[in-house]
């Protein structure tokens, strides 16, 4: 509480927690105020009490999204003419490969709560009713469906899931909490949802296992220059990142707030190709060094001359900017 006032609302534990009801009832609404509350808010602003996760990140598909040797075998084997997915690669990715390299990289950066909205989700990678599976036999399905791996990824691994879901109960047999929004307003109703779970999801055989790898890229593409001695970086709002010869699509990363992340993350990634990334240092952990260095002397140390408009990044986007570099070129994966 604040100044000694008691303060009552919605708690959300760890664990996998459902939050349903009808269109428009504020699903989503009470999703985007959890994004927003990695953030801090000043006084007035009316979500200066949302409260979250440092390390909450939003995970959505992300059609034509390139992805650079990211495993995404937890959820996605067996394609079709053998395609490795333990190293994956792809200038353009579907719904499911999309979300399941936006799911594997998050948890690279230590990211311990994972938001997701069906709406923008592939549907695919959420769910396999039992009539599909019935028709498509397993062995000629590569995709393993997060309801089927969520509770391995929250009991086992210690990843909380917040997830909005209007169309389907496959999830109430696996969710620790059910929330129902009616009218804007909470209701716990898990008690409701477990009875109407007539069958328990079946669970992929053998433990979900993640062990992110070591990704280190090339310096030539994490380089800035337009041409000897010029550097082109340039943000357009919250959109879009100009890197040197580069456009980076922002776009669908939703918790960036400010343009001047998108500048800071750019100055950032030079950085660590200029003081990590020579070393074949990690790129997480390059950059998460990088990030240290700010908190340490300042964002002014990143740049040439003083910007003055340059916003805090958090690992999570900083990582997910190098990520969706087309020209990403990672040359150490082990």
């Amino acid at each position: 509480c604040l100044h000694g006032d008691t303060l009552r609302g919605l708690g959300i534990a760890k664990g996998v927690t459902l939050i349903v009801g009808g269109g428009y009832h504020g699903k989503s609404t009470l999703l985007h105020a959890i994004e927003r509350g990695v953030y801090n808010h000043i006084p007035g602003d009316g979500r200066e009490r949302v409260v979250t996760d440092a390390s909450a990140f939003k995970i959505r598909a992300e059609d034509g999204r390139a992805i650079n040797k990211v495993d995404i075998s937890p959820f996605i084997s067996n394609l079709p003419q053998g395609k490795d997915t333990r190293c994956f690669s792809t200038r353009n990715a579907s719904g499911s490969t999309s979300q399941a390299a936006n799911i594997i990289e998050a948890l690279a950066t230590g990211t311990k709560t994972l938001l997701i909205d069906e709406d923008t989700s592939a549907t695919n990678f959420m769910i396999r009713d039992q009539r599909m599976q019935a028709l498509v036999a397993k062995e000629k399905e590569p995709i393993t469906p997060l309801v089927q791996r969520i509770q391995d990824l929250s009991h086992r691994h210690g990843v909380s899931v917040v997830l909005v879901m209007g169309g389907s109960g496959d999830f109430f047999a696996v969710a620790d909490k059910v929330i129902m929004m009616d009218s804007y307003i909470p209701t716990d109703v898990t008690a409701e949802a477990k009875r109407l779970a007539e069958t328990a999801v079946a669970h992929e055989s053998g433990p979900l296992q993640i062990a992110p790898h070591s990704r280190v890229p090339s310096l030539q593409c994490l380089s800035p220059s337009v041409r000897e001695g010029r550097d082109k970086i340039q943000a357009f709002a919250t959109r879009a990142l100009r890197y040197g010869q580069q456009e980076i699509d922002l776009s669908r990363v939703e918790q960036l707030v400010d343009s001047g992340q998108l500048l800071a993350i750019a100055y950032l990634i030079r950085y660590y190709a200029e003081h990590y990334a020579p070393a074949h240092m990690d790129l997480v952990a390059g950059l998460e060094r990088a990030l240290a260095d700010v908190r340490e002397s300042g964002l002014d140390q990143i740049t040439p001359y003083i910007v003055g408009s340059l916003a805090m990044p958090r690992l999570q986007e900083l990582v997910a900017a190098v990520n969706r570099m087309r020209g990403l070129e990672v040359i150490g994966n082990e």
